[in-house]
């Protein structure tokens, strides 16, 4: 009786061993969960009845038979039920998958299940948000480039058909002429450097700088422009003796954009002012106008300027050098656009 024992023991390890292959096999997840619940049910049930016709030779076999066929029913409607539990959250998180992959960005899967399912669902959710924001700034970021390129675009196309139809001499407008090709080259050199920051090619060399002769040369760059447009422009530091870690080009940069952006929206007789202060282990740079203010969320660029772009790259720039950038509206009217540096 023990070497029968022995024999269906070993025979059921190895009909499982080769059912497990066979069920590893199958294409489908459900079709293995509803082979799994087979298995289960099939190979102990076989077993017992093959050991009852053995043992037993009395009327009492036939109530183990059907004490067995019984269990090992409970046992094949439970694993059903189990399979269909996991199988359907699994097919919801395929559609959802399908549905994004197809461009429907706003899909989301139903977090409900068991808790790796769940976990699952809440990761494809996730990933399905910070997509839906990439897209997002993409489209923006074209409409952005699309009407900064378009405002110089149009007044050399106008200048060249004034030239042409004897309206004005080439001498008239080249000084403007001049001037619109080198918008058009710093757009291009924004979008260049966009790309490397998307990237993650862009590398900075930080190294130690006054803040107060970065601002002054700023300020100092763009004072014709000011001027024409008669609106104070002033900077106004915590000290000379600001000094930050920082790429002193980049950090330029920054502040061109965005003050340029600043004398965009102020209207004249207005002013925009540069501010610099420490704070803890950061130095402060803000931007502040009397413009017109910051437009509502998820709106397009103040109209009349975009500058978009400038902003993106901005953002980009501060961010390589360890800072952060926000904007808000200032509370006596116009906008305030802020930004850290690491102080040396």
């Amino acid at each position: 009786m023990i070497a029968f024992a022995l024999v269906v023991a070993l025979a059921t390890l190895a009909v499982g061993l080769a059912a497990a292959v066979v069920l590893r096999r199958l294409p489908t997840l459900k079709l293995q969960l509803a082979g799994l619940a087979l298995v289960a049910t099939l190979v102990p049930l076989t077993a017992v009845v093959l050991s009852g016709v053995v043992m037993f030779d009395s009327g009492h076999d036939v109530v183990l038979l059907g004490v067995a066929a019984a269990s090992s029913t409970v046992a094949f409607v439970a694993a059903v039920v189990l399979a269909r539990g996991i199988a359907r959250p699994v097919q919801r998180l395929r559609a959802t998958s399908v549905a994004l992959a197809g461009g429907d960005l706003g899909a989301r899967a139903l977090e409900s299940g068991p808790t790796e399912l769940r976990q699952l669902a809440e990761a494809t959710n996730e990933m399905a948000a910070r997509l839906e924001e990439l897209f997002d700034a993409r489209r923006r970021l074209v409409a952005w480039a699309s009407h900064d390129l378009r405002t110089p675009i149009a007044s050399l196309q106008a200048m060249v058909e004034a030239i042409e139809d004897g309206l004005a001499t080439p001498d008239d407008y080249l000084p403007s002429m001049r001037e619109e090709v080198r918008a058009l080259g710093m757009l291009v050199d924004d979008l260049f450097e966009l790309a490397r920051i998307d990237a993650g090619a862009l590398t900075l060399e930080l190294e130690e700088a006054s803040l107060a002769v970065l601002v002054a040369s700023t300020v100092r760059g763009l004072q014709p422009q000011a001027t024409i447009r008669q609106i104070r422009l002033e900077a106004r530091m915590s000290g000379d003796g600001l000094r930050v870690r920082c790429a002193p080009e980049k950090v330029e940069r920054v502040l061109y954009n965005l003050v340029a952006n600043a004398l965009r929206h102020t209207p004249s007789d207005g002013s925009v002012a540069v501010l610099a202060q420490p704070d803890e282990r950061n130095v402060v740079v803000t931007v502040e106008d009397t413009g017109e203010g910051l437009p509502p969320d998820n709106a397009a660029p103040r109209e009349h300027g975009g500058a978009g772009l400038g902003l993106a790259i901005a953002r980009g720039l501060v961010e390589a050098q360890g800072g952060r950038i926000w904007a808000e509206n200032r509370p006596g009217g116009g906008a305030r656009v802020s930004f850290t540096l690491p102080a040396a």
